[in-house]
């Protein structure tokens, strides 16, 4: 992958390091007065000893309280890491550059120990929300959340019979270097793997590694800050994703590198953040490969502020449980099976949920494909919770708690290798990774090759209606094109069905609906209890079981 260099000459170098520091002591990022430290630390990291800054800037007074400097942040850093690898600070391969970055960015931020205190002054003087504010704002100012990064990402709304669901292609996530590649595959794995995961609080100011270095390619995390908060009595952290999906996409770790689990403790534990972040909802990925998410070897949850798809849904009906009065029972009209449970009783909600859960672990319908137990005791069955707090107009942040449980089984088949309740082959041409927790809600994360096989797709459809060629031939040049191959069917019987809609302006639009409609069909795959006869049946029987 080629690098576009921009050598900085030592003017321009002065100023790029003078523009950054500015940048952080105007953000309150370090304080003013820590200008000309900052601006020689910044040197070490490039491997400089020169030059030195203006005298100007040097005596330069205070500016007012607002007055923030303007920089593109991943613009200037890029600059400044060429320096680095120009005097061999850092290999010449992107995974070099941004340890580098992020190195520059751990010096111009707060401490760790500063940035939990100022966070916990502000909760307790004005709340949550201006605790969060802040906190989450430094991680974008200093470049942990990766702003520029996650602009780059395309978005939509796509209307389906489950309401409006939320579309991302993700493209924030750099493309691995084929230098990085090429010296993973030559390395030998010798060393300790330190830190365990991404997801270890021990991630806190590591240095990162290079794909040729002892334990493998790690990203650097000098300019991560991780909140100290405790969930049913045992240390978390709380810190926000670099690759946000949705708003203050914030994450809470366990301070053990232990797996994922759910039951009565995780439960607990999610309750007692939206306790401190009331204005947060929190979830997490069920505890089983298929139905889970990505990392299930480090228990965490995913939260913020965002309402999603699922929590808009209409209620298809309610139920009660005699053993939990208190409590207010709803099956969703949603493509996935979703219990959601209301109360304005924490202890009562737990429980409730704690119900719920066990009872499905145990259950088997075989008429609709729901086993919980191989012979040998493997279970399949599990849950994917969610929790938030309302008010009585389902406003965020009120006093009444509210769970979602989304049933999930993990049995597969002959027919459906990869999960009898996943994603099913037809529609693996748009997504067939696991749907984890932020797709349950409704937000689906597709992957960036979309962009291009999309791309093909429209071209051969419009070439089609140009042409007025039948579906047929539009089939087999679709077929015929490794760029949209995968997507020819699907895409033939778009063309079918819509190609008077099919224009220039109106193309790019009438496919993103088709995902859309496909993301629905993705979810339908992913819910337990169909949404015909046989389904409402063995969903109700469930329910009367409670």
């Amino acid at each position: 992958m080629a690098v576009e260099r921009t050598e900085l000459t030592p003017e321009g170098l002065r100023g790029a390091l003078q523009g950054l520091v500015d940048y952080a002591a105007t953000r309150g990022l370090i304080p003013w007065g820590d200008r000309v430290w900052s601006y020689n630390a910044t040197l070490e990291a490039l491997g400089a000893t020169g030059p030195g800054p203006d005298q100007e800037w040097v005596l330069a007074e205070e500016p007012a309280p607002g007055e923030a400097v303007e920089l593109d942040l991943e613009s200037t850093l890029a600059e400044l890491s060429e320096v680095a690898v120009e005097n061999r600070r850092v290999e010449d391969t992107a995974n070099g550059r941004d340890r580098v970055s992020m190195q520059v960015m751990g010096t111009l931020m707060p401490r760790p120990a500063e940035t939990a205190s100022t966070f916990f002054s502000l909760l307790e003087k004005d709340g949550a929300k201006h605790a969060t504010d802040w906190f989450y704002r430094i991680c974008c100012d200093a470049g942990y959340v990766r702003r520029a990064a996650i602009a780059r990402n395309i978005q939509w709304s796509s209307p389906t019979r489950w309401g409006d669901l939320e579309i991302t292609i993700n493209l924030s996530k750099p493309e691995k270097d084929p230098r990085d590649i090429a010296a993973a595959g030559a390395a030998k794995a010798t060393g300790e793997k330190y830190p365990a995961c991404q997801l270890c609080i021990e991630n806190e100011g590591y240095p990162g590694r290079g794909a040729a270095m002892a334990g493998g390619e790690h990203p650097a995390r000098q300019n991560l800050r991780i909140i100290p908060i405790e969930l049913d009595g045992e240390r978390w952290g709380l810190q926000y994703s670099p690759y946000a999906y949705f708003n203050e996409h914030s994450i809470a770790m366990s301070a053990r590198h232990r797996p994922m689990h759910i039951d009565e403790k995780a439960l607990r534990c999610l309750l007692d953040f939206v306790d401190l972040l009331p204005h947060y909802f929190i979830g997490s990925n069920a505890d089983l490969p298929i139905v889970g998410g990505s990392i299930l070897s480090h228990d965490h949850f995913q939260g913020g502020a965002h309402e999603f798809p699922m929590m808009r849904a209409e209620v298809a009906e309610t139920f009660t449980m005699d053993a939990f009065a208190g409590v207010e029972g709803a099956v969703l009209t949603w493509p996935l099976s979703v219990l959601r449970l209301r109360s304005a009783s924490r202890d009562e909600l737990l429980a409730a949920a704690v119900h719920v859960i066990d009872a499905w672990r145990a259950w088997t319908d075989e008429s609709v494909g729901v086993v919980a137990l191989d012979e040998d005791g493997t279970r399949h069955n599990t849950v994917t919770p969610v929790v938030r707090r309302v008010d009585e107009g389902g406003a965020v942040g009120g006093e009444r708690y509210e769970a979602y449980l989304a049933l999930r089984c993990n049995v597969t088949s002959d027919e459906h290798p990869l999960g009898i309740f996943h994603p099913h082959a037809e529609y693996h041409h748009i997504k067939k990774e696991n749907i984890g927790l932020i797709e349950v809600m409704g937000l689906a994360i597709l992957p960036p090759r979309l962009v291009g096989e999309l791309a093909a797709v429209r071209a051969h459809l419009l070439e089609g209606v140009s042409s007025g060629a039948d579906a047929a031939a539009v089939r087999a040049a679709l077929d015929a094109d490794p760029a949209s191959s995968s997507h020819a069917a699907w895409a033939a019987d778009v063309y079918e069905r819509r190609a008077g809609e099919l224009t220039e302006e109106a193309a790019e639009q009438v496919l993103r609906d088709e995902v859309g409609t496909v993301f629905g069909h993705v979810l339908e795959d992913a819910g337990v209890f169909k949404w015909d006869e046989a389904g409402r049946a063995a969903q109700m029987r469930f329910v009367a079981s409670l």
